[in-house]
């Protein structure tokens, strides 16, 4: 009988290691990673320059807790700052940790200005994590049952709908902060109108509302630009992230600028491990690689190349419903559940990943060669060619 709590099901596939981006089970056999960690390995596996920061800061220092200055955490700092264009950066564990900064930061800014239990515009089929609030922020019942009674606080609209958050804010005077993803990952890949970031920042400009975005899984690269938010030439006030931060290495970041910014102070929030010597090293080494390697513009050529190929060979497929994505998070929607698809990809030798039921997503690497990319391509229109719905 396993020793582990039974929250992950029943998993069949053990993996040893990683190279670039292709794994190896404990059988030997190989799979381009079209997953990447859920979005977390951007940089592939074994990268050189991670794998010594991370040597050589476990040789040096592993943990001193926040009592004392970490200069590995103000150079992280620094690197998110220059890239963000935030004021200031808490450092967590983890993605839900990194959100559950940013709701804080909303209700203390909302209590702060005398609105009288402050709440959060959150979005339908989001996902900001586990924890109760993250989880209570969350668009999905199906992971909310019997974790009652949630977290209040939120007031959730439908996705991509302008309208729809107008007409909340209209309605509910306690209204303090927006909290969004740029495209939802966990919710099957969805990118709204290409304005609709646009049109939130308006609405918060004129309310005095915070627009706080989750780029938990959209941050470090994984659309073509370091933060999604960027393609559309606009600011948030908080900004969380994590995932491909630390290349595999736990850490979340809560960004913020402006009135933001000075939300927080001391006593008012903190963490033991946050921000540790380790996983500051791991991010650095991610940042620096990002911008030396010109990942970013990678991301973009990749995403494009596989977009245009999916297209091409599944445009007229009547099984598929939608194939979208923005950079490397790609989403094809079919036209019933295609859960059985992720065995049948290892069988090919990829993985992949099916969210919301039906949509396949593919989060893959940014260091793919063409070779690679066209590869998985190809095998997954042959998965969705052969799919024969039950």
């Amino acid at each position: 009988m396993s020793s582990l709590m039974n929250t992950y099901g029943t998993r069949t596939l053990t993996l040893t290691k990683g190279a670039g981006s292709r794994v190896w089970d404990d059988q030997g056999n190989s799979y381009i990673d079209a997953i990447a960690g859920i979005a977390v390995c951007g940089l592939g596996h074994s990268h050189p320059a991670l794998t010594k920061a991370i040597s050589e800061q476990a040789a040096t220092l592993l943990h001193v807790s926040n009592l004392y200055n970490i200069p590995q955490q103000q150079r992280l700092g620094d690197l998110l700052i220059q890239v963000s264009g935030m004021d200031k950066v808490f450092f967590s564990n983890s993605g839900a940790e990194a959100n559950e900064a940013a709701i804080k930061i909303a209700r203390k800014y909302g209590n702060e200005k005398g609105v009288k239990n402050p709440a959060v515009i959150v979005m339908a089929n989001s996902f900001h994590g586990r924890t109760l609030a993250t989880l209570s922020a969350t668009g999905n019942v199906k992971v909310q049952i019997g974790f009652e009674p949630l977290v209040e606080g939120f007031i959730r609209v439908p996705y991509n709908d302008v309208a729809a958050v107008k007409a909340a804010i209209a309605e509910h005077k306690n209204i303090v902060a927006i909290l969004v993803e740029p495209v939802q990952g966990e919710g099957g890949v969805r990118v709204p109108a290409a304005d609709y970031l646009n049109q939130l920042r308006t609405l918060c400009d004129e309310h005095a509302l915070l627009l706080m975005t989750d780029e938990i899984q959209t941050g470090n690269g994984r659309t073509g630009t370091f933060f999604a938010y960027q393609h559309n030439g606009i600011l948030p006030d908080v900004v969380t992230t994590a995932k491909g931060l630390g290349n595999g290495m736990p850490i979340g970041a809560c960004l913020a600028r402006g009135k933001a910014a000075e939300v927080l102070q001391a006593g008012n929030h903190g963490t033991t491990f946050g921000g540790n010597p380790l996983a500051c090293s791991a991010g650095i080494a991610v940042i620096e690689t990002l911008l030396a390697d010109k990942l970013m513009e990678r991301v973009t050529t990749l995403g494009n190349r596989m977009l245009t190929g999916f297209k091409e060979a599944l445009g007229d497929n009547p099984k598929v419903v939608d194939i979208r994505g923005k950079g490397l998070m790609i989403g094809i929607e079919l036209n019933a559940p295609c859960a059985e698809l992720v065995q049948k990809g290892r069988d090919l030798g990829i993985l992949i990943n099916v969210t919301a039921m039906n949509t396949i997503r593919l989060l893959p690497t940014f260091i793919l060669s063409d070779a690679e990319a066209d590869e998985l391509v190809s095998k997954v229109v042959t998965l969705v060619t052969e799919f024969s719905p039950n």
